[in-house]
């Protein structure tokens, strides 16, 4: 039987579709992880929820709509950065060899360097791409 892990810590903010968006998103995740005595990995999370709130702002959040970002840390140690919003697609990693000129799709990169797990799940409407670190003690798949 499997264990049901519980969250432990979970925040949640909204934003609009404004470029300052991006930095108060940052700036939000800087205080949780400062208060969950996460800092460790901050600069990993914090340039991965740039990115995601960068494509969700770009290409994810129809104008007159917000984004939301959920942060959360579970009890085996797992922390998850969600961003949820309103459009269509789905974001994908660009495929090695593609035009060197492809604005698109290099933040993704990145995520996928830097979180230990990342992908993206349906809303209605819309969708949540998210990432997950585990705790450097060890803990989940990689």
């Amino acid at each position: 039987m499997q264990k049901e892990i519980q969250t432990l810590c979970a925040r949640t903010v909204r934003y609009r579709r404004e470029r300052r968006s991006v930095p108060l998103a940052r700036e939000f995740a800087r205080h949780a992880l400062a208060d969950w005595d996460l800092e460790s990995r901050a600069d990993d999370v914090l340039l991965c929820v740039s990115e995601l709130a960068t494509n969700a702002l770009l290409h994810g959040v129809p104008p007159g709509r917000e984004y939301r970002l959920c942060l959360s840390l579970y009890e085996d140690g797992l922390l998850r950065a969600e961003v949820h919003d309103s459009g269509g697609g789905e974001p994908r990693v660009p495929v090695r060899g593609g035009a060197a000129e492809e604005e698109c799709g290099r933040g993704l990169l990145l995520v996928s360097a830097l979180a230990d797990k990342w992908g993206v799940g349906e809303r209605d409407p819309g969708k949540i791409v998210w990432c997950e670190w585990w705790p450097e003690f060890g803990g989940g798949p990689r």
